[in-house]
C-alpha cells in the first residue's frame, strides 16, 4: 500500500520544501567546479531504474572531465581516497555525500525516490543472479539500507541480499529508519571508499 500510493507523493513533497535549499546549494557548488576548472557543474551518466528503464542520474561532477571509467572486478565503481581521478571540490563533495544532492532532480523527474536500493550501471546486468532483477520492482533510492547502514564497507553480494530484503519489506517505518541513519552516517563520514 505504502509503496504503491503514497511513497511517490511523499517524494514530491519533500521536494517541494527541499527544492530552494537545492537551488542555493547548486549555485555555490557551481562556482566552486567552474573555478576550479571551467568544466560543467553536473555529470550525467546513464543507470538502470524501475522496470530496468535506462535514465540519466545527476551528480554534481567530481572527477576531472572526460576521466576513465575504472571498474572493480565485480562490475561495480571504483572508489579509492586516492584516485587522482577527482578534482579537489569533487573530494570534499564526495565526503560530504553533496555530490548525490542533485539527484533530486532525478526524484522530481520519477526516476527515483529518495529512499531505495541505490541505482545500478547500466553494463552490469549480465552480472546479476537472476533472483536479483527483483530489484528492478521499484524506483532506486539516492539513499538506501546498504549507504545508511554499511556504506562502502560489504561486499557486492551483501549489497544484493540487503536490496531484495529491502524490496520485499518496504514500509514508511523502514524509510523513515533509514533516512534517518542516513543523516548520523553522513555527519560520521563512514565507510566512504571501498578502495583502498
Amino acid at each position: 500500500m505504502y509503496e504503491k500510493y503514497f511513497k511517490r507523493l511523499f517524494d514530491l513533497v519533500v521536494s517541494v520544501f527541499i527544492f530552494p535549499i537545492f537551488i542555493l546549494i547548486y549555485v555555490f557548488v557551481g562556482i566552486l567546479i567552474k573555478i576550479e576548472d571551467g568544466g560543467k557543474i553536473l555529470f550525467k551518466g546513464q543507470r538502470l531504474g524501475k522496470n530496468l528503464k535506462i535514465y540519466n542520474i545527476y551528480k554534481f561532477r567530481s572527477m576531472k572531465e572526460n576521466a576513465v571509467d575504472l571498474r572493480n572486478e565485480d562490475g561495480s565503481t571504483y572508489n579509492s581516497e586516492h584516485d587522482e581521478r577527482v578534482t579537489k571540490i569533487g573530494k570534499i563533495l564526495r565526503k560530504t555525500s553533496i555530490d548525490e544532492i542533485p539527484q533530486i532532480l532525478n526524484v522530481v523527474k520519477g526516476d527515483m525516490s529518495f529512499i531505495g536500493p541505490r541505482p545500478s550501471p547500466t553494463g552490469n546486468i549480465d552480472k546479476y543472479p537472476k533472483e536479483y532483477l527483483e530489484k528492478f520492482k521499484v524506483r532506486p533510492g539516492i539513499t538506501g539500507y546498504n549507504q545508511a547502514y554499511f556504506r562502502n564497507n560489504i561486499s557486492i553480494e551483501e549489497k544484493q541480499k540487503n536490496d531484495l530484503a529491502y524490496v520485499k519489506n518496504i514500509s514508511f517505518r523502514l524509510d523513515l529508519k533509514i533516512i534517518l541513519r542516513t543523516i548520523k552516517t553522513v555527519i560520521k563520514k563512514e565507510n566512504i571508499y571501498t578502495n583502498q
